[in-house]
C-alpha cells in the first residue's frame, strides 16, 4: 500500500474531520491490526458488528502511532497527544470511500467477478491471463466482501494496468456495495445457484443482489455472464448494454464446444486450447476468456495465461497420499458444487471411490432438502463408500442408509468415523473430502 496523500486530502476524502498540527504530512499506508504498529505508523480503528478497535488507541498512541483514523461516536481524543486524529461518522464507510476514490485516481482497467460458484476461479484465471499482458492487482486470498474489497483497491498503484476483484455476497445489496468500489469496466456474473439462502431466502433474491454488479459497470463497460444459467439467460433481454455471453448453448456469444480440451468459438472463428479442464472449469475458463477479451487482451496472451494458470488450494486440489488419491475440496460447499464434486468423483477411474461430506451452511430452511438430494447425487454418480459428519448432514444420512449397495457411515464429527475411513482408504482409491470452511475438513487428512 503507497497511497502518497496529505492527511488534509485523506480527511476531505472520508468526509472527516482532522485534528493535526501537520495537516500537510503524508499518509502513505495504514494498519488494522494493533498488533503490528509500530513508530510512525498510521492505525484505522475499525468497527464491526463484534469489534471496537478503539478499544487498542491507548496502546497504539503509546507504541508511538502518528495517525489515527476512528470513528468519533462516543470517543474523546486523548489530551496531550502528539498524534494526528481523522474522526469520521462510519469507520467502514469512510476506508470505502477512501478506497472507491484511489481505484477511479487510477488509470487501469477493472474486472469484477461475482456468483454463486466458480469466481474464485475465474479470477485466478483472468489474473493468469492480464498478467501477461501488463502489470496486475487482484485480491488477496478471500478478500471479497465489504471490508476485503477496499483492502484490495488499496493496493492499486501506477504500474498497474489491469486489476481483477472477485466479489462476494452473503446478503441482499453486498454486491451493490462493493461494485459501486470497483467502479468495473468488465463486470462477470459466473451463476446463479442455491448459496447463502439463510439470508437470501430464494433464488430470485440471488439473482437479484448478482446482478447488482451490472449497474456499477463504468461508462461503456461491458457486463459478461452464464447463458447458460437458467436465471443469467434473462439478461439477454433485461440487460440493454454491452454484453458477451459464453457457455455451452449455441445461444452463448462465445460458445464452448464438446471437446476434451478446450475449445470454444467466439464471432465466426473456433479456438483450440491445448489445456484439459473439468466441465465446470470450461465455464469458469470461458468468463476468464470473455472477461479478457472484453479487457482488449490478444488471444496468444489469452491461451499462455490459461496454461499459466495455477489452481487454488483446497478448491478440488489433487493430493496423493499413502498412494491414495484424494480430491480437497473443502473451501466451500453449496448444493452446486456439491454435485459439481460428486460428478467428478464418479467419472474417477481409480476404486473403490469414496466420499466423505460434511454440512452445507447458510442454507436455511431449504437445508433439508438440499441436503437430502446429496443422496440423489452419490446414487447417481455409483459412489458406493460414503462418510457423512454434521448435523445437516443426517438428512442425506437417513436416505443413504436405505440403499443396499451403499456403505454409509455418520457421525456429528468426523472423529466419529475416523477409524473406519483409515480401513477404507487403500492404495489406489479415490477420495472426495468436501465441506463448508467452517467444517475445517482439511483436517481429516491430518488424521489418517
Amino acid at each position: 500500500m503507497k497511497l502518497n496523500i496529505t492527511l488534509r486530502k485523506a480527511a476531505e476524502i472520508m468526509k472527516g474531520k482532522l485534528i493535526s498540527s501537520q495537516p500537510e504530512a503524508k499518509l502513505n499506508s495504514f494498519v488494522t491490526d494493533s498488533r503490528v504498529v509500530g513508530p510512525g505508523d498510521a492505525f484505522w480503528a475499525l468497527q464491526g458488528a463484534k469489534y471496537d478497535a478503539r478499544v487498542f488507541i491507548a496502546q497504539v498512541l503509546a507504541k508511538g502511532a502518528a495517525v489515527v483514523i476512528a470513528q468519533q461516536d462516543g470517543f474523546t481524543v486523548p489530551a496531550n497527544s502528539k498524534a494526528s486524529f481523522i474522526l469520521v461518522d462510519d469507520s467502514l464507510k469512510a476506508l470505502q470511500e477512501f478506497a472507491k476514490y484511489h481505484r477511479l485516481n487510477s488509470t487501469l482497467k477493472v474486472a469484477a467477478i461475482t456468483g454463486s460458484n466458480g469466481k474464485s476461479t475465474t479470477k485466478q484465471m483472468l489474473r493468469a491471463i492480464c498478467s501477461l499482458a501488463g502489470e496486475t492487482v487482484a485480491n488477496v486470498g478471500n478478500l471479497n466482501n465489504q471490508f476485503g474489497v477496499p483492502f484490495s483497491l488499496l493496493e492499486i498503484q501506477p504500474k498497474h494496468k489491469y486489476g481483477i476483484f472477485e466479489l462476494g455476497a452473503s446478503h441482499p445489496g453486498d454486491i451493490k456495495e462493493t461494485a459501486r468500489l470497483t467502479v468495473p469496466d468488465v463486470a462477470v456474473i459466473t451463476n446463479v445457484s442455491a448459496a447463502h439462502l439463510e439470508f437470501f431466502h430464494d433464488l430470485e433474491t440471488v439473482y437479484k443482489t448478482k446482478t447488482e454488479i451490472a449497474d456499477c459497470l463504468n461508462y461503456g463497460g461491458t457486463l459478461v455472464y452464464n447463458v447458460d444459467n437458467e436465471y443469467l439467460a434473462r439478461l439477454r433481454t433485461e440487460f440493454k448494454g454491452k454484453a458477451i455471453s459464453f457457455g455451452f448453448s449455441p445461444a452463448a456469444d462465445l460458445r464452448i464446444l464438446e471437446t476434451d480440451d478446450f475449445s470454444f468459438t467466439y464471432k465466426g472463428e473456433a479456438y483450440r486450447f491445448a489445456i484439459k479442464l473439468e466441465r465446470h472449469d470450461k465455464l469458469n475458463a470461458a468468463a476468464a476468456v470473455a472477461a479478457a477479451v472484453a479487457l482488449g487482451i490478444y488471444m496468444d496472451h489469452i491461451e499462455k495465461g490459461l496454461q499459466n494458470f495455477t489452481p487454488m488450494p483446497m478448491r478440488l486440489e489433487r493430493i496423493e497420499k499413502n498412494g491414495v488419491h484424494f480430491i480437497l475440496d473443502c473451501y466451500n460447499a453449496n448444493p452446486a458444487s456439491m454435485q459439481n464434486a460428486l460428478s467428478i468423483l464418479g467419472r474417477e477411474k481409480n476404486s473403490p471411490k469414496i466420499a466423505v461430506l460434511g454440512d452445507m451452511k447458510e442454507l436455511g430452511a431449504s437445508s433439508k432438502d438440499y441436503h437430502r438430494l446429496i443422496a440423489r447425487y452419490v446414487h447417481d454418480n455409483g459412489i458406493n463408500n460414503v462418510f457423512l459428519a454434521g448435523p445437516e448432514m443426517h438428512y442425506a444420512y437417513e436416505i443413504l442408509k436405505t440403499i443396499p449397495t451403499i456403505n454409509v457411515s455418520y457421525g456429528l464429527t468426523p472423529a466419529d468415523w475416523t477409524k473406519t475411513l483409515k480401513k477404507t482408504l487403500v492404495p489406489g482409491s479415490v477420495c472426495l473430502v468436501k465441506a463448508s470452511r467452517s467444517m475445517n475438513f482439511e483436517n481429516i487428512l491430518k488424521e489418517i
